[in-house]
């Protein structure tokens, strides 16, 4: 996470995964995954990695930071090639400490061979069956509940026929929310969990010569693949010199329920997520605001990234015209230092700057995807008053926030959401608006009608399809976890 991450009270991404097989070898796997790790790096800016599979043998590199800051020419370059399969993985981190260790792909050797393990989401046991395995003897290396997969999987390989089977009698003990990319020294596999919490789908490479698994569509896009379909939540997706088919041991099991948010705000506008262009579902909950909370304006802006489609989809329902508000500075680094409180309250004036000619003595309507504490929409405010802005109308494409999450959105304490104790009209005052409101909890179901699946709304209503933990994987060591450097010399 970046310093000025630290003190934005906006969302964080959680984790974007990536495998690719080619059976014919064409494929530069390293520029391939190095490509869709770039279209997946808003899913997460802590880690990111590279796993390759040359001949059955497994290698990779992994560190802390952007896919540009990891993956210099010389680290690209000194990568092994000729590989027809390939894993990626973006990281933030919602369970486990950051650093290292925790960084995927994660691999692992063992005695019916290696494999690399990507992992996007949470699991609610984790801690229990962490506490299990340490019993029986597993050692530990990070604190991910990644790492918890990467053991289950080892030991029911040894009792399994195959890597497939493994993986099927692991979803038996595992809880929550997983989308996971599984590569074997032959085998690439896709995994969903049986709610579908967080997105996966399946690509074709040109000439049917492969296929992609990728957090979202965008990232086929980047490789050239043409979309195929969405892995089926439970569905397990084996890829090999056989081609594609599938396990669906754990299809319906439970109720389909997508996170509503990565269409309110973790998935990339361009992506298609359950047959819903992201776009155009962030537009109809500009549309519903506009409904729900109409109000005489002069013009409507929406908040650089996430609140400009729904900015948009408020102006085209409310006849109010749409503006274009902020300049967002793309090159606010993640070595910002904030060192002052001082420096914390400019963090909102450095990375977003008001174009004063859309707002000065106009009435503003204000667009964002959430209100998490609420710190960082005044300062926005403020900004806007500053402009000259005659008034600002605040719209939230989202319900208040007044639960945690426990299924990889890194959503905080509720003692930390300003939504937890305060009413709409105490929030408004607090913020300094005009007027707030926010889009109901009946509108947010309904952004993707033709998706064909229920969401997770957990955050807005303190209801779970599945029970929240009751343990943490906060594990504190005395001394700073050993990690090995490939670049460091002995």
């Amino acid at each position: 996470m970046s310093e000025f991450q630290q003190y934005a009270e906006g969302l964080h991404e959680e984790c974007g995964v990536f495998g690719i097989y080619d059976s014919t070898g064409d494929t530069d796997m390293v520029a391939a995954v190095y490509s869709a790790l770039y279209a997946l790096q808003h899913r997460g800016q802590e880690s990111c990695g590279i796993a390759l599979n040359v001949d059955g043998v497994l290698s990779g590199y992994r560190d802390l930071g952007l896919v540009s800051e990891v993956f210099t020419k010389r680290t690209l370059e000194s990568l092994p090639h000729g590989a027809k399969m390939a894993s990626g993985h973006v990281r933030y981190a919602t369970s486990g400490q950051r650093g290292r260790s925790n960084a995927q792909p994660m691999i692992v050797h063992h005695c019916k061979g290696a494999m690399a393990l990507c992992h996007n989401g949470n699991l609610t046991n984790a801690p229990q069956l962490r506490h299990s395995l340490e019993m029986s003897g597993s050692i530990f290396h990070g604190t991910s509940d990644t790492e918890v997969i990467s053991y289950l999987l080892t030991h029911k390989r040894l009792i399994s026929p195959d890597i497939e089977t493994a993986v099927c009698r692991t979803m038996e003990e595992i809880e929550g929310a997983y989308s996971l990319v599984i590569m074997s020294h032959t085998k690439l596999i896709a995994v969903r969990d049986p709610h579908g919490f967080r997105p996966l789908c399946i690509g074709v490479l040109p000439g049917c010569a492969g296929y992609v698994f990728a957090s979202e569509s965008c990232a086929l896009d980047a490789v050239g693949a043409r979309f195929l379909r969405d892995v089926a939540p439970g569905e397990i997706v084996v890829a090999d010199h056989n081609g594609l088919r599938s396990l669906t041991d754990h299809c319906g099991t439970a109720p389909h329920t997508l996170c509503v948010f990565e269409y309110v705000y973790f998935a990339r506008p361009d992506s298609v997520i359950e047959g819903t262009c992201v776009h155009e579902a962030r537009m109809q909950a500009g549309r519903f605001l506009a409904q729900e909370h109409p109000v005489d304006a002069d013009v409507v802006i929406g908040v650089p990234d996430s609140g400009l489609d729904a900015a948009l989809g408020d102006a085209q329902a409310s006849g109010i015209p749409y503006g274009v508000g902020f300049i967002k500075n793309k090159y606010v680094g993640r070595t910002f230092i904030q060192g002052s409180q001082a420096q914390r309250e400019s963090s909102v004036r450095i990375k977003l700057n008001v174009i004063p000619s859309t707002v000065k003595g106009k009435r503003v309507v204000l667009i964002d995807d959430s209100i998490v504490r609420g710190t960082t929409s005044a300062r926005i405010i403020g900004l806007l008053r500053d402009a000259g802005a005659k008034e600002v109308h605040f719209r939230v494409s989202a319900p208040p926030f007044a639960h945690p999450c426990y299924f990889g959105t890194d959503i905080p304490d509720e003692k930390l959401l300003v939504a937890t104790g305060h009413s709409v009209e105490e929030i408004n005052a607090m913020l300094g608006s005009d007027s707030l409101g926010y889009l109901s909890v009946a509108h947010v179901q309904q952004l993707a009608p033709a998706s064909k699946c229920g969401f997770c709304t957990g955050c807005f209503t303190g209801e779970y399809p599945v029970a929240p933990p009751t343990e943490t994987m906060n594990i504190v060591y005395d001394k700073p976890l050993s990690v090995f450097n490939p670049n460091k010399k002995l």
